[in-house]
């Protein structure tokens, strides 16, 4: 097996890691609800720290990644957020929820970084599309992280038993696949300037990155509350709306890097957009359980690509390095994908949570609209 083989399946394994992380937190949105005492409001500004969390880490992504190199940032950042999630209920306190929250924050955005950052290289040396696939293991972590937690109330395990082992599990493929990753390409070892604020063709493509987070993050944050809650199913039916979502992606990834070769990416842009804010507006109009399940699949069939498409334009753009690029046109998504949940959740507080969730048709369909500009020169 050649190094470029060994790297690549070490850096699906760890994708698959980081989607079972985000995944393991959303299944537990209503555990960490009780568990509180949170309103919806008290919920979101939970989220919102990790959002900042996530903000603050970006801004220096480009130079943490590109003076240590993917690989060590991976392996540390990984870790610290399997920590951070196994501590999702160890404390009684808000205060402490909110400390996890942005620990939880800084460590997802920077594993994120690194391991986008290591897939454009990869993508570079094999000479061929495979963004899509490497974000597809991501949607397949997330699909089994819920149906673990799924089958967690069956299997005799609790809310905290059911952390502790994920994230054990998670922090050994974490170990394991980091060794294999790529060394440090000298290029970007030798950039330590910080992030700035993005211009040009990475701020427009921020921009439509923020749209595609906004919908994707509600997903995690606020689908399975929404069965329990507005669709009145039990846990376990509740966490297959994460499954049902983060299932749909990763077969569109699956085959996106087919798709991507033969479309181009504001076509693939505007159809995502469209069938994204279709699959959302079923989901909300029918007050049926299996109707929202098949709905968040069309949600995540629609925005499989959108960030893949967006990391791998960013990663070319002349004169900036792909963890800069990529770091950038995160920091400009994160920003919006902070103002998402705490906008669903003063909506939700004020009338419901499903009129809270008309934000993701909203945006995706702003995603639909400014994708010709966004994407043009790409």
């Amino acid at each position: 097996m050649t190094p470029l083989v060994g790297a690549s399946r070490a850096l699906r394994a760890q994708f698959f890691v980081l989607g079972a992380l985000f995944a393991t937190w959303g299944v537990h949105v209503p555990t960490v609800k009780s568990h509180y005492g949170l309103t919806e409001q008290g919920l979101a500004l939970a989220m919102l720290a990790s959002g900042v969390g996530a903000l603050l880490a970006l801004a220096q992504a480009g130079r943490v990644v590109g003076r240590w190199g993917p690989r060590a940032v991976a392996a540390a950042m990984g870790l610290l957020c399997c920590a951070s999630v196994a501590c999702l209920l160890a404390w009684p306190a808000y205060a402490a929820l909110l400390a996890v929250m942005l620990v939880f924050g800084i460590s997802g955005a920077l594993f994120d970084v690194a391991l986008n950052s290591e897939a454009t290289e990869i993508e570079r040396l094999a000479g061929r599309p495979l963004m899509s696939g490497f974000h597809g293991m991501f949607s397949l972590g997330g699909m089994a992280g819920a149906g673990l937690g799924s089958a967690a109330p069956a299997l005799g395990l609790s809310p905290p038993a059911h952390l502790l082992l994920a994230t054990a599990l998670g922090a050994a493929v974490v170990l394991l696949a980091s060794r294999a990753m790529l060394p440090v390409p000298e290029q970007a070892a030798g950039e330590t300037h910080p992030l700035s604020l993005p211009r040009g063709p990475l701020l427009l493509l921020g921009l439509l990155a923020s749209m595609g987070l906004i919908a994707e993050g509600a997903m995690y944050d606020w689908s399975v509350l929404f069965m329990t809650q507005e669709r009145g199913s039990d846990a376990s039916t509740a966490a297959l709306a994460y499954a049902s979502f983060s299932g749909a992606m990763a077969a569109g990834r699956f085959g996106g890097d087919w798709v991507r070769a033969r479309l181009s990416g504001t076509r693939l842009m505007r159809a995502s957009g469209l069938l994204a804010a279709a699959g959302m507006a079923l989901a909300l109009a029918l007050p049926s359980p299996p109707v929202a399940l098949l709905g968040f699949a069309l949600v995540g069939l629609g925005l499989s690509n959108v960030v893949p498409v967006l990391f791998s334009a960013a990663a070319q753009v002349p004169g900036v390095s792909p963890a800069h690029g990529i770091a950038a046109v995160s920091g400009v998504g994160y920003l919006g994908m902070m103002a998402g949940p705490p906008l669903i959740g003063l909506i939700a507080q004020r009338s419901s949570l499903t009129a809270g969730l008309l934000v993701v048709v909203a945006f995706a369909v702003f995603m639909t609209l400014s994708a010709r500009r966004a994407m043009r020169g790409h």
